[in-house]
């Protein structure tokens, strides 16, 4: 048998009293894709940090890393410095907090081959234009003067695979690299991922949460909870067959069920007509109008009270855009009636007793949660502006009731949002929107960046608030396999306009587009590589 390229034996890694992974043990085969999945604080991410010793100085290790027969935990830090980037490239998790913000991409993929390949000027840029070109950046040469900021989400994360590869590693580390990609990027990304391997022959470990992607590009699994491996082989034998009950449970962690059933004959809660977004383009020394970006570019929107209005597409398709406008936070044009209110010529402060019934609830929880708010705080806050006649006690109690129906203990209001999992943070978002007993709810991404059974448990929260409150949703999202077990009716947006609308069912039976095939096909398609 041919010797492991890698070879991990009892790893374990304690911060302090705390020991976030245990006597983890595998191996990675030249060529090999290895797959470590789990649930978030499982541990995958802390083992893969291992490999390079990028852990903070406060981690102890114990254990083996052994790369080419030499265990890179005891090694001198020059010779670590060699292997880092030349013999291992890693791709982070977030490209927009791994990309210099004041760097240009030219010059952030120019700087690892001079510093590991020691090319300068015009060699570094020839081979930057060709690295970028190879992981599908078009027209690479005049994206090189870019920013991070300038790029989307999927070219980011090309980006980084472009510097990864620029040494041609033996070993590619790729950390949930495609967790926050809309499906047709992600399925881009793999595909790419899998091309670059084979033409390069290295060898990939590949940490994810989503299953999917692991039946896609994977080789070998290990299935890892609570800092432990406890279950590896190859991919078909441990999904066909998982022996580990955490296995089994992480298999059966899918949203699942079907939206309630929507009475056509309910009242429209909002109806939209020919609702515009256009941000305008400035250029010259005046700052005068050459353009307009159509983010939203006349879409109607019709929904009824009790009913899910699912809204998909790609990021950048104008989605999050309609949401917001829908709600007046953003300027719009066109016609918008909410429960019987003509709302767009309407002041902010005529709208203000408007908000309790029209919330939202943000894709990033920890980023819409304040800091220095404790969760009493974050969710009585609403309460205080839009119920100010009622009492310190009675809005106590409000909180409350709002923290159990989301299914957090009702002590978790004296603690603050850092002190919980992302799926927690999410019920406290929930919650905030809740306790006005709103009449329509627009939720933006909410489930995009939770784990596969968090987001089934937090598919199951909404539905059953819905059914116990009679609550309008439009539910925004990439992931259909979410849409579809919430959504009554479907629209499917691309660049600003609707491509495809109606019952969610049958579209998801048989879409009529090619764009909405194309969306289908990257999520529900396991053959996509």
């Amino acid at each position: 048998m041919t010797a492991p390229l890698l070879s991990i034996r009892d790893l374990t890694i304690a911060f302090g009293p705390s020991t976030a992974a245990r006597s983890v043990s595998f191996d990675i085969a030249p060529g090999e894709t290895v797959a470590l999945v789990g649930e978030s604080g499982s541990g995958k991410s802390v083992t893969a940090l291992s490999i390079l010793k990028l852990l903070p100085p406060t981690a102890a290790l114990s254990g083996q890393v052994n790369f080419k027969g030499k265990n890179l935990l005891s090694v001198s830090a020059a010779e670590l410095r060699a292997v880092r980037g030349n013999d291992i490239s890693m791709i982070f998790q977030e490209p927009m907090t791994s990309l210099n913000p004041v760097h240009t991409i030219g010059r952030q993929v120019e700087e690892v081959l001079a510093i590991h390949k020691g090319l300068r000027a015009n060699a570094a840029r020839a081979r930057t234009i060709e690295l970028l070109e190879q992981v599908g950046i078009p027209d690479p040469a005049s994206r090189l003067a870019s920013y991070p900021h300038q790029l989307s989400g999927g070219q980011r994360q090309r980006v980084m695979i472009a510097m990864a590869l620029a040494n041609e590693p033996d070993l590619l580390v790729a950390d949930e690299p495609t967790t926050a990609l809309d499906v047709t990027v992600q399925a881009q990304i793999l595909l790419l991922l899998k091309q670059l391997q084979q033409r390069l022959g290295m060898a990939m470990l590949f940490i994810t949460h989503d299953l999917g992607i692991v039946r896609r590009i994977a080789d070998r699994v290990c299935v890892m909870t609570q800092g432990e491996i406890v279950e590896t082989g190859p991919v078909a034998q441990v999904f066909d067959s998982p022996q580990h009950p955490y296995t089994k449970r992480l298999l059966a962690a899918q949203p699942k069920g079907q939206p309630p059933l929507a009475n056509t004959e309910a009242p429209l809660v909002v109806q939209a007509t020919d609702i515009r977004v256009w941000f305008p383009v400035k250029a010259g020394l005046l700052r005068r109008t050459v353009g307009h970006i159509k983010a939203v570019d006349g879409v109607d929107v019709a929904i009824r009270q009790g009913e899910t209005l699912g809204v998909v597409g790609e990021s950048g398709s104008g989605k999050s855009t309609l949401g917001a406008a829908l709600l007046r936070l953003i300027s719009s044009k066109g016609r918008i009636v909410v429960l019987g209110n003509e709302i767009q010529q309407k002041s902010w402060r005529a709208m203000r007793p408007l908000r309790a019934d029209m919330q939202i609830v943000f894709q990033d929880p920890y980023g819409s949660l304040s800091p220095r708010l404790s969760v009493a705080g974050i969710i009585g806050e609403g309460l205080e502006v839009h119920a100010p006649s009622i009492g310190k006690a009675e809005r106590e109690d409000r909180v409350i009731k709002a923290l159990e129906e989301v299914g957090l203990p009702p002590e978790t209001r004296f603690r603050y949002p850092h002190e919980f999992s992302g799926g927690q943070r999410q019920r406290i978002a929930i919650a905030r929107a809740m306790v006005l007993s709103p009449k329509f709810v627009v939720l933006d991404e909410p489930t995009s960046a939770l784990d596969v059974s968090i987001q089934a448990n937090v598919v199951d929260l909404l539905r059953e608030l819905q059914q116990k409150h009679g609550l309008t949703y439009m539910f925004i999202s990439h992931d259909l396999k979410v849409i579809r077990a919430l959504a009554n009716t479907l629209i499917v947006m691309r660049n600003g306009r609707i491509v495809e609308q109606g019952p969610a069912a049958d579209i998801f039976a048989s879409p009529q587009e090619d764009y909405t095939k194309a969306l289908m096909a990257a999520a529900f398609d396991v053959a996509v590589i």
